[in-house]
């Protein structure tokens, strides 16, 4: 195994790296969920942030780009996104329940789709079919308890989803140490 120059590389280099990725990803799910609604309000105040600069910069490409096909599609989609991002950074609770009923009616589409789909199944039907049920359960369940469930959830799923890919490096960074490829990548894909 070698690196692009052709120098040996040392199996198990920067583990610690990973590892150090790994435990603050860990930390920093088991806060979220601790604290879901400090999660929640973060959550949403970035991504209302970044909602209003991919506004800005749509907006300045709608008017600097000259001879675009798609000068009023910029304008229009960069009006929207500030407004957006406006709404989530200066009302975070009112951006929060938006991203709640977007999850919730994400949610109770998958669960028909999921359903229709297990009905057409011959193998696994039963369990597409409760898998589509529960996700349908999950939408209704968020949807009679908003806007209580939109301080919350949001910083639940970040927090699991920070908690199982904090797992993950862990796990990575302690296969490596021993010598292991960095995330399981195979060896011919290393050596390419």
């Amino acid at each position: 195994m070698s690196d692009v120059r052709g120098a040996p590389r040392a199996m198990g280099a920067g583990w610690g790296w990973i590892m150090a990725y790994g435990v603050v990803s860990v930390l920093v799910g088991l806060a979220a969920i601790i604290w879901p609604y400090v999660a929640t309000y973060a959550a949403t105040v970035v991504i209302g942030t970044l909602f209003f600069i991919s506004g800005v910069f749509s907006i300045a490409a709608g008017v600097f780009g000259h001879g675009s096909e798609s000068r009023i599609y910029a304008l229009l989609f960069g009006v929207l996104s500030v407004v957006v991002g406006a709404i989530m950074v200066f009302e975070p609770m009112t951006g929060a329940v938006s991203l709640t009923l977007m999850v919730a009616v994400w949610l109770g589409v998958r669960g028909v789709l999921e359903i229709v789909a297990g009905t057409r199944m011959r193998r696994r039907r039963v369990m597409m079919i409760v898998l589509g049920a529960i996700n349908l359960l999950l939408a209704l369940f968020i949807l009679m308890t908003v806007p209580w469930s939109a301080l919350t959830l949001p910083g639940y799923v970040l927090g699991i989803s920070f908690l199982f890919g904090g797992v993950t490096a862990i796990a990575a960074a302690s296969d490596h140490r021993s010598g292991a490829s960095a995330f399981a990548v195979p060896e011919e894909m290393v050596q390419q």
